[in-house]
């Protein structure tokens, strides 16, 4: 077994010493992604669209995006969503309809999704854990 923990480029970075992006664990034949959860931020990690559950999922997705391509893998590969709402009454059908754009319907990943009563970033309505499975390429 292999294990990778990566804050790869092209996304903010997280603050110094809180946590990482991505835990990669290689075993055999296979590789399994393990992503933070992701809140809607820009690179200074001020949150993007304070109170907008579409905009801040549109933007979660295009980070988790990021995140997966750098380590050779896509929306196909998730085998598990994990999503905390801040309103659930209010802001599931808007998320559903983003990341249903993201997650091809032929292969649904399991899924989690609550309500909380506030995120680590206060303008922050909705957090999204990814963890997602490839084949382990030769030569990787």
């Amino acid at each position: 077994m292999k294990k990778i923990i990566d804050n790869p480029a092209g996304v903010p970075a997280p603050p110094p010493g809180r946590y990482s992006h991505v835990a990669r664990v290689e075993v055999a034949d296979s590789v399994t992604l393990v992503l933070a959860g992701q809140c809607a931020v820009d690179d200074e990690m001020k949150v993007v669209a304070p109170g907008d559950v579409r905009a801040q999922s549109e933007r979660i997705f295009e980070i988790i995006g990021t995140l997966l391509a750098a380590h050779g893998a896509t929306f196909a590969d998730v085998i598990n969503v994990r999503t905390y709402l801040t309103d659930i009454g209010g802001d599931l059908a808007a998320y559903a309809e983003v990341r249903n754009r993201y997650l091809p319907v032929d292969a649904l990943p399991t899924s989690t999704t609550v309500e909380v009563s506030k995120l680590f970033l206060p303008e922050a309505v909705i957090e999204v854990e990814i963890t997602a499975v490839r084949a382990l390429v030769d030569g990787e």
